[in-house]
């Protein structure tokens, strides 16, 4: 399975399997849609990779953060997109926990 920064299966993005989007970790955060929100760089990314060197946000013990609950895709409801980051934390705790078992 191939995870983003966030936790998201890149494998079931319509954009990862359209080749319009190789993966955050390819592209160094460089996603096409981080202009719709006044950046140059996916801003979970950045704050992830570039501000605190981790892999992935399941080693920041501020997950999920502000950040990831305001950086919302419009296409979800709220409780699609909160359902979207209890999904994706669970993803990036278990990887964790396997590291540290």
């Amino acid at each position: 399975m191939e995870l983003s920064v966030c936790g998201s299966n890149c494998k079931t993005c319509p954009y990862f399997q359209q080749t319009i989007c190789k993966g955050c970790h390819f592209i160094e955060g460089k996603v096409f849609w981080a202009k719709t929100v006044s950046a140059e760089i996916c801003p979970i990314y950045d704050c992830v990779v570039n501000k605190y060197k981790y892999t992935h946000c399941g080693f920041c013990d501020a997950l999920p953060c502000n950040l990831w609950k305001d950086l919302k895709d419009p296409s979800l409801s709220d409780e699609e997109h909160e359902q979207s980051i209890d999904s994706r934390v669970g993803k990036l705790k278990s990887l964790v926990e396997k590291i540290e078992n």
